[in-house]
């Protein structure tokens, strides 16, 4: 069945949504293929099953975007799992010490990783998606973020527009979505009669991009205007890890222009991440997540609701400091080979991190939305 043919199914509606975060995605596949085998299991399905046949909408950001094209594409989580073993070293294929100060890897092997994976010529809209997609790019050009989605009803995807986003490459987009400044080169793309360039989504609002999908399979200007409420709308949040910089030794005098320059846009992408899971909280009727802060707790069952949840909500992240890696019984894992972007030599350290984060996937997070009460 194509991802069109679900959009007016009846029944309730489940989204899947990715954070970015580079290397560290091999964290959100292990906790997918504890997810996909569950659901396997749990429905009574064949090793053919794949969470495109269970998600109707699947979302992401840069690493994320990746994942995500791949498993809306119909592909198994262990397929994207091999991807990323075996091809993340070529994907971070350092640049040379001239280019440095633009960039710290070149492209061109990425690019053909992804040619190979998606197809060279298949479009954003082509009709053998399983699932619906959504990806989040930056506009450089327009310094605007781009949510793009493949739903047809879309206003950019009518077939009349000259600017149509279904006909776009979507192995450009997902690289559009992947090109972290100062870590890849950003990406020229052609909608219509306009070249743009596009950089990272994740310097944006969206580095985890789930309120953003809520809204998209919601509101009426989005056209899926998909129903709302804990019993039609479950949403699953899936985290590459967090890795907050906190440094007592820190003084005053140390924060001068080159600190703030290589903080400030790590802070902003970190409280911009914990606050899509935090209306995620407020807004939806949260199932399973780590504690916010110690002043708000996890909002779990919270009785002091400013509304009725509009729809289920799951988290599942890990925090990458030492304390976090200490509560994943994982003492042997140094915070500083996990928390980067492009930690390609710690593989297997990430793995297990995602392995632990994985054994917090259950059933009961998924009750309604299992083809039973």
């Amino acid at each position: 069945m194509s991802y069109r043919d679900r959009i007016d199914e009846p029944g309730p509606k489940k989204l899947l949504s990715l954070d970015g975060g580079g290397i560290r995605g091999i964290v959100t596949l292990e906790v997918l293929a504890a997810i996909e085998e569950m659901l396997r299991r749990e429905l009574r399905r064949s090793e053919d099953f794949v969470l495109a046949d269970y998600f109707d909408y699947i979302g992401g950001t840069s690493t994320g975007a990746i994942i995500a094209a791949g498993l809306a594409r119909g592909m198994p989580v262990a397929t994207l799992q091999e991807l990323y073993t075996r091809n993340g070293a070529d994907m971070f294929d350092r640049a040379s010490i001239i280019r440095r100060w633009r960039y710290k890897f070149h492209d061109s092997r990425l690019k053909a990783t992804l040619q190979e994976l998606f197809g060279a010529d298949t479009t954003f809209g082509d009709a053998e998606f399983k699932s619906l997609l959504m990806m989040v790019l930056r506009n450089a050009t327009t310094d605007s973020p781009w949510p793009l989605s493949n739903n047809p009803g879309a206003k950019y995807n009518q077939a009349h527009r000259s600017d149509n986003n279904l006909h776009l490459p979507l192995w450009r987009l997902v690289r559009a979505s992947t090109a972290a400044p100062t870590y890849f080169p950003p990406e020229t793309v052609q909608v219509g009669e306009q070249e743009f360039l596009f950089v990272d989504g994740g310097v944006t609002m969206y580095n985890n991009p789930a309120f953003q999908l809520f809204l998209m399979a919601t509101l009426p200007a989005y056209e899926l205007r998909w129903p709302t409420g804990v019993d039609q709308l479950l949403l699953v949040s899936v985290g590459t890890g967090s890795s907050a910089k906190a440094d007592d030794h820190l003084r005053a005098g140390d924060m001068n222009v080159l600190y703030n320059a290589t903080s400030i846009p790590a802070a902003l992408m970190s409280a911009a991440l914990h606050e899509q899971d935090f209306l995620c909280r407020v807004f939806g009727d949260c199932r399973f997540g780590a504690t916010i802060d110690r002043e708000l707790g996890d909002l779990m069952a919270d009785p002091r609701r400013l509304c009725e949840p509009l729809f289920s909500y799951v988290r599942y992240d890990a925090a990458l400091d030492r304390r976090g890696l200490d509560a994943l019984g994982l003492p042997q894992v140094e915070p500083e080979t996990v928390q980067q972007l492009d930690s390609i030599e710690h593989i297997t350290d990430l793995q297990a991190v995602g392995m632990r984060v994985a054994r917090s996937v259950r059933p009961e997070h998924f009750a309604h939305f299992l083809g039973r009460p």
